[in-house]
């Protein structure tokens, strides 16, 4: 299960009445969705082995011809059955020789739509009061003048997969990089040659930091307006640690967290926003046992604990160098955080081991993401002066309603309105 940047709840439907007034002349945007924030599909091949009945090759009964299903956003992750068919499909490997991450076997996956808003709207169309994601912001974005598909653009990605540190080899998160890079140029030609406005949530805007620091200084002028950044974890999250330790249901019902708690822990991009030593000192205990204290340092020591040893190589080859290089690009970024939400700051574990939730103590943050984490960028780039830097905070806004509430949404549409009005007498060339 995918918490990280989606919400499952019957959400009210909410019209925003936007008083802005359509601007001409937009700047390209793209939207780049957060961990579990867009569709994924499925193709069973005939390597797969099922566990069970329940999880043979002919469910889900719902498939293209081609043979695709809908891997994510699935309701029948609800029904244990089902949640362990799921697990086996979601599930990813590390192969210590390729030094990378790859699907289970016989699972073919896809991410739809790329390039399009379409997959990240909705997790499933079926269910939109139930899955829905960036609907709510998407409409006001069409309020002030973006078209989808003309001047509003998607990239939605395989947010189970992360990237690595330089030298070590990163298939599918790199594929997307330059998935994303080929959009940005491709949104910025269809527009007369203006920079694109790159808009991210959670995850999104680690993956938006990588892409911009992997390219050169003259590409980013050319080609990069400026970067908004909603909820990002910079520095990572103490509920990451429970996710890996215990499992977690993200509020969704009737999940059992330690049914998940396997795939959960495979994923690539899970152990990324791991906290940081960078950011969370080895003096800040995060997690407590009758028998251990662990902070962010120890991390290597904290998975094999847990159970999850064959997480502590990847972690310290391939992860660890990447969260330590949270470089300047040089490039406009406006942060938008929520604060004032009680968020996981440290976990105590009683003599029920790590198959039990934990006590928690809680801190400010956005009900994901601690504070520290989101204001992150504000210490470590003070020095920088040649990066333009700005935070909004939004008291009581949570990591996901920061896409549905309206005062969030009008910060959102503000930046952006802002954003292009400055320098409006400027010429591109494509």
């Amino acid at each position: 299960m995918h918490g990280l940047g989606i919400k499952l709840a019957i959400i009210p439907i909410v019209m925003m009445l936007c008083t802005c007034k359509a601007i001409s002349n937009l700047h390209p945007l793209i939207l780049v969705p957060g961990s579990g924030g867009n569709q994924l599909e499925a193709r069973l091949t005939t390597d797969y082995k099922p566990l069970n009945l329940f999880c043979n090759r002919w469910y889900p009964i719902s498939k293209d011809k081609e043979g695709w299903f809908r891997l994510w956003f699935d309701p029948s992750v609800l029904l244990t059955p089902f949640t362990k068919c799921f697990n086996q499909r979601m599930m990813l490997y590390y192969d210590r020789e390729l030094d990378d991450y790859h699907n289970a076997p016989g699972v073919e996956t896809r991410v739809p739509e790329f390039g399009s808003t379409e997959s990240l709207l909705y997790l499933n169309p079926n269910l939109k009061q139930l899955t829905e994601y960036m609907a709510p912001l998407v409409e006001p974005l069409e309020g002030i003048g973006y078209v989808r598909g003309e001047t509003l653009f998607g990239a939605p990605y395989d947010f189970r997969y992360g990237l690595a540190a330089e030298g070590h080899p990163s298939h599918v998160g790199s594929k997307f990089l330059q998935d994303l890079k080929d959009l940005i140029e491709k949104a910025s030609a269809s527009n007369g040659g203006k920079p694109v406005i790159l808009l991210s949530h959670s995850l999104g805007g680690l993956y938006v930091l990588q892409l911009l620091n992997r390219n050169p200084p003259s590409w980013r002028q050319r080609f990069i307006k400026h970067f908004v950044a909603l909820s990002a974890p910079w520095g990572g999250t103490v509920q990451e640690m429970l996710t890996f330790a215990s499992g977690s249901s993200f509020g969704v019902p009737l999940v059992d967290p330690l049914l998940v708690r396997r795939e959960q822990r495979s994923s690539e991009s899970n152990l990324w926003l791991m906290p940081s030593p960078k950011l969370f000192g080895p003096g800040k205990v995060l997690v407590s046992t009758p028998k251990q204290a662990y902070s962010a340092h120890d991390i290597p020591q904290f998975l094999s604990d847990i159970g999850f040893p064959e997480g502590v190589i990847p972690y310290m080859s391939r992860i660890l160098p990447l969260t330590e290089a949270l470089t300047a690009p040089n490039v406009s970024v406006t942060c938008i955080i929520g604060t004032g939400v009680k968020t996981p700051e440290t976990l105590f574990y009683g003599k029920a081991g790590f198959d039990e939730q934990p006590e928690v103590v809680y801190g400010d943050g956005d009900g994901t993401v601690n504070l520290g984490s989101l204001l992150a960028l504000e210490s470590l780039w003070a020095d920088e002066k040649s990066q333009p830097l700005k935070v909004i905070k939004i008291s009581g806004i949570s990591h996901t309603s920061i896409l549905e509430d309206n005062a969030a949404l009008d910060e959102i549409v503000g930046e952006i309105s802002s954003i292009n009005s400055q320098a409006q007498s400027n010429v591109y060339f494509a």
